[in-house]
């Protein structure tokens, strides 16, 4: 469904895009959704800096002196010219020449200066214009527009967009067009070719077959969530993104949550899995839908359905909100089943990019896809399920039994069940083209540093939360810098701004765009800044990196809780709501844990909201999640100023000691994990496992992490303190320090190093060696969680105390020797 490259218009439409975009050099002329990728990236980087020295050059205006005639003549002096030597006519000749070669060497290093060196801002700047920080900050705040946020989501969720849909395209074109009308130097659109799945109409059945008394078949689609809907309010079917064709039939079970220790206890209750088609909950002890799945499969199973149940996923017993408002009886959970904690972004590139030409491996057997078919189910299916249950197999345990009405007795089914036919046939395309759309606001004293502030665009239905919230308020950032470079206003730092498509399917357009430039951000990513699901509610939260709270603190101080008129960060202390790890959970991840940028995701969340449905749509956002869309502006405030805390100060305000002392609790929370693993038993006393190393260097990187910062100390007292103004040594010494307070997340990153071989598959974590990071990554078995010391801790859950030992010992010497880099 929706996989066209077009607008849905005319083929003389899609004729007249892809014109328009071989012009942007974003698309070669010579195939269809091919390119060269070096010499793509290559003209986009070296466009970008003639474009930036075109206007500045056009800029320059030289002083006209008006024209007028002395009233009197100057004597000419002609007897004493004519008196003097004459140059030779050759030698005149030879020294033609010479003026004309010095003055090609003068344009020609003016040139070098202004395209290599960069040293100069454009014409909207003029030679160096000054902003004071404060005016810069104070400007934004009154700037910021809840009515335009508004007015953007609305168009943003007046229609679905997929990943790779119609719909998706146009919106890529949208943003595209607002991103050049705020003044950006540089807007691109990149296209990736990956894999995607879609349903088919009549490819997707849930039914009871057997016994034929028993004969059902389940609606599967929603009601429409328009009671009048306009063609263009078409509604996404229901389907798993990710998910693996089948058409299976089996006993019908029930299993919970579909963890591994549920599955585990059916298995030791004598409730025979193999070939069954199991019926589990959405969250619960398994949040991860995958992995739900992905358990089933290893149980045997040959078939997995989720539904949403009332008590975790719909109207809460005695909740005085209406039934509508989170989600209804006939509201399903869409979503991906892609292993996202074992390999993020497109499955069949993993570790490199997915450009048209590039190397692919199959989608069978694939350790990114599951190997059984599945499909979402609304409450109002799983009830007649769970009710044909009663008297097969056992009854559940009372934690088991979920929120369902009318159900009765709650049984686990065994292999007596009803049989249950499963059909999930589905468009596949293993070249499906994505884009993602990028924009650049050049920076004026360091302009290879970026910080790059990211959201995504695809969505699987309306997606007025998840996550046209995010959207609508990152395309008012822009809007507003786009008033603050119309005065002239530049950052000291790039801002990269993108909008990610394929996000929803896994990570995909935010991972391949990492890994299609991760060397360049390994060596140049300042920060990465991003927010998804923008507001589903007045409760702000953070998860990030540690080196990034001084600068989100900085942020949330000058921001005011719109109804409750203190600030955020009072706010967020008085809940002691904590800076959270990252998780895989969006797009954070191939920067933080791939490329080691330093990243950071936000939003304000509430307790519920109809997710991944058709019930996502403007209005429940404008009647429950957001009236008066006062918190979008409170995101958009906070969002900005973190911005230009990262791209305006002279000094990045990073602070390693906070980070020092994070990482000095994940140490100890692992102590406590191995040591509740079985750590300190005799036998692993044998296998000498020591987590003393780890200690050690984290002590290191607190005595380093004061070191360095003292340095600060005294730039804001004898520079900043004394007007500002530096010396040259004084200002290369500032930028070499922002260089090792970035430098420092990359130094953590587990790579190939001189002597220790080439080989990638060496390197990350075991198993997952796309995730690189040795403090964060996924837990292995919940892409939604975040795990500090993945590799330590993936081997401890494998009960391989001889490889947790040896992770432990990679993990302290990375770190130790980051220190050592960061102090010398």
């Amino acid at each position: 469904m929706g996989r066209s490259s077009d607008d849905g218009s005319s083929e003389g439409e899609e004729a007249a895009l892809r014109r328009s975009m071989e012009q942007l050099e974003v698309l070669d002329p010579e195939a269809p959704g091919s390119s060269s990728r070096g010499a793509r990236m290559m003209r986009y980087n070296f466009s970008k800096r003639i474009s930036s020295l075109t206007t500045t050059l056009s800029s320059i205006q030289l002083p006209r002196f008006p024209s007028f005639r002395m009233p009197f003549s100057f004597p000419r002096f002609n007897f004493i010219r004519d008196r003097l030597p004459r140059l030779p006519e050759n030698f005149k000749l030879k020294w033609s020449i010479i003026a004309r070669l010095v003055g090609l060497f003068i344009v020609a290093s003016l040139v070098y200066v202004f395209l290599v060196m960069e040293v100069l801002p454009s014409a909207s700047i003029g030679m160096g214009q000054q902003f004071n920080p404060e005016w810069v900050r104070t400007a934004v705040q009154q700037s910021v527009d809840a009515e335009h946020i508004k007015d953007y989501l609305r168009h943003i969720s007046s229609f679905d967009h997929v990943a790779g849909s119609e719909g998706d395209l146009y919106l890529a074109k949208w943003v595209e067009g607002l991103f050049r009308e705020s003044r950006m130097d540089t807007v691109a659109t990149l296209d990736y070719n990956v894999y995607l799945n879609y349903p088919k109409a009549d490819g997707r059945r849930v039914a009871i077959i057997d016994p034929p008394e028993q004969a059902w078949q389940a609606k599967l689609e929603e009601e429409l969530a328009y009671k009048n809907p306009t063609p263009q309010q078409t509604q996404t079917m229901v389907f798993h993104g990710l998910s693996r064709a089948g058409n299976v039939t089996g006993p019908l079970v029930y299993a919970n949550y579909g963890s591994r220790e549920d599955f585990q206890k059916l298995a030791d209750d004598g409730i025979d899995l193999e070939g069954a088609i199991v019926l589990v909950k959405y969250y619960g002890t398994q949040g991860d839908r995958a992995m739900k799945v992905k358990a089933a499969e290893l149980a045997g199973a040959a078939g997995c359905l989720i539904y949403s149940d009332p008590d975790e996923d719909g109207f809460k017993k005695g909740d005085v909100w209406p039934d509508g408002r989170w989600r209804p009886k006939d509201g399903v959970q869409r979503g991906s089943v892609g292993l996202t904690s074992w390999v993020v972004g497109d499955v069949l590139t993993p570790g490199w990019a997915s450009t048209f030409r590039a190397d692919r491996i199959s989608k069978d057997n694939n350790p990114g896809l599951v190997n059984i078919p599945s499909l979402p189910l609304a409450w109002r299916d799983a009830q007649r399920l769970l009710q044909e249950l009663k008297g097969h197999g056992q009854k559940v345990p009372e934690e088991w039994i979920g929120g369902v009405p009318d159900v009765g007795e709650w049984w686990t089914g065994d292999q007596s069940s009803p049989t249950v036919h499963l059909m999930n046939l589905q468009d596949e395309n293993e070249k499906q083209e994505i884009f993602n759309v990028m924009g650049l606001i050049d920076g004026v004293e360091t302009s290879a540093k970026k910080v790059i502030v990211g959201n995504h665009r695809d969505s699987w239905c309306f997606g007025a939360a998840d996550p046209g919230s995010g959207s609508a308020v990152m395309l008012e950032v822009v809007r507003v810098l786009g008033l603050l470079r119309a005065e002239g206003w530049r950052p000291l730092r790039t801002i990269e701004f993108a909008s990610w498509d394929a996000e929803e399917y896994n990570l995909i357009g935010s991972t391949e765009y990492v890994e299609d430039h991760v060397e360049e951000l390994r060596k140049n990513a300042v920060a990465y800044i991003n927010v998804d699901v923008g507001v589903t509610g007045n409760s702000f939260r953070a998860a990030a990196s540690p080196i990034m709270h001084k600068a989100l603190r900085h942020a949330l101080n000058r921001v005011s809780d719109p109804i409750r008129n203190v600030t955020l960060s009072s706010l967020w202390d008085e809940r002691g709501a904590p800076l959270e790890g990252l998780g895989a959970g969006s797009d954070h991840v191939a920067f933080q844990e791939i490329a080691g940028c330093s990243s950071l995701d936000m939003g304000f969340e509430g307790p519920g909201y109809p997710y991944h449905s058709c019930y996502e749509t403007f209005e429940w956002m404008e009647e429950y999640g957001d009236p008066g869309f006062i918190y979008h502006k409170a995101l958009a405030e906070v969002w900005i100023l973190l911005i230009l805390e990262l791209a305006q100060e002279p000094i990045l305000p990073y602070d390693l000691k906070d980070y020092a002392d994070a990482v000095k609790s994940y140490v100890s929370d692992l102590s406590q994990y191995s040591d509740s693993k079985g750590a300190r038993s005799d036998h692993n006393r044998r296998s000498s496992f020591d987590i003393k190393p780890l200690k050690d260097a984290a002590e290191k990187f607190e005595e380093a992490a004061t070191t360095f910062m003292s340095w600060e100390e005294y730039w804001y007292t004898e520079v900043y303190g004394h007007g500002g103004f530096e010396t040259n040594a004084v200002a290369m010494h500032r930028f070499h320090h922002n260089d090792k307070l970035c430098d420092f997340e990359t130094d953590l990153l587990d790579l190939p190093r001189d002597g220790e071989g080439d080989e990638e598959g060496q390197h990350g974590v075991p198993g997952r060696e796309q995730f690189k990071h040795i403090i964060f990554g996924p837990q292995a078995w919940s892409g939604y969680d975040e795990a500090y010391f993945p590799a330590i801790r993936d081997a401890i859950d494998s009960g391989n105390w001889t490889a947790a030992q040896t992770q432990l010992q990679k993990a302290a010497d990375i770190l130790s020797r980051a220190c050592d880099r960061l102090l010398h």
